[in-house]
Formats: structure tokens, C-alpha cells, sequence
């Protein structure tokens, strides 16, 4: 199983070569946990991390 790589900067999972969130370039396949949000605006957890794009995050990345 190919694990997934996470933006570095953002955390956000990414299957090409830009990070549509951060647009940054430098991912990781080290990583930890993981976060689903729906709805960035109402959600507790993606306010209290700072997360304003919907998506899958890592919880910590290396």
C-alpha cells in the first residue's frame, strides 16, 4: 500500500505536485493521524488548527 504524502507547510494530503491549498511544493510521506474537514467555516477543530480549506490533513507531519 502506497502511502499518501502530506504538504509540509499545510499539512493537507496532495496527489500532484502543488499543494492547492498553500501552493507550496515540498511533501512528506512521514506522517501521523489524520483529520477530515467538511465544513471549515462551523467546525470547532478546523478553527482551533486553523484550517480554512476543506480536506484530509495529517496530524503531524515529519
Amino acid at each position: 500500500m502506497v502511502k499518501k504524502k502530506a504538504c509540509k507547510r499545510c499539512k493537507l494530503f496532495v496527489e500532484g505536485d502543488n499543494c492547492p491549498s498553500c501552493h507550496n511544493n515540498t511533501f512528506s510521506t512521514n506522517w501521523q493521524g489524520r483529520v477530515y474537514v467538511t465544513d471549515p467555516n462551523n467546525s470547532m477543530i478546523a478553527d482551533k488548527v486553523g484550517l480554512k480549506v476543506k480536506g484530509e490533513y495529517a496530524i503531524k507531519v515529519r
